[in-house]
């Protein structure tokens, strides 16, 4: 799997890490018992601090996605499906709250956030 950091982004990058390796986690696309890459070789191919990987493997493995086994590296964890969608269901619900702030402040209608929301959505089902 590649990852993909963006300095200009204003998400710290171990939030970016950990975003994209839990996607791939949630989609199937790193398997249950899979290894991750060491966090020295991460941190080398990212060229980012250890620090920084070491924060986005700690995060995945207290959400209960991967486990850090001492000496021999980090694993793909079995999926609980119902934890994982009610997770991302409050993710979703605390992006949408502080949308709908600033559309508020905006003095934008529903109507136009309904508009972006739908507009969004389809960007994303084609990517």
């Amino acid at each position: 799997m590649e990852i993909v950091l963006s300095n200009s982004s204003g998400v710290p990058l171990y939030e970016q890490i950990t975003s994209q390796i839990r996607a791939a986690i949630l989609t199937g696309q790193l398997p249950e018992g899979a290894p991750l890459v060491s966090l020295r070789q991460l941190a080398r191919d990212l060229q980012v601090s250890l620090i920084t990987v070491t924060r986005a493997y700690n995060d995945l493995a207290a959400e209960e996605l991967i486990t850090n086994v001492p000496g021999k590296g980090s694993y793909v964890l079995p999926v609980n499906r119902a934890a994982a969608q009610a997770s991302a269901r409050a993710t979703v619900r605390d992006q949408l709250t502080r949308t709908v702030s600033t559309a508020h402040t905006a003095g934008l209608a529903l109507s136009d956030v309904r508009d972006l929301l739908e507009e969004v959505w389809n960007e994303n089902q084609r990517g």
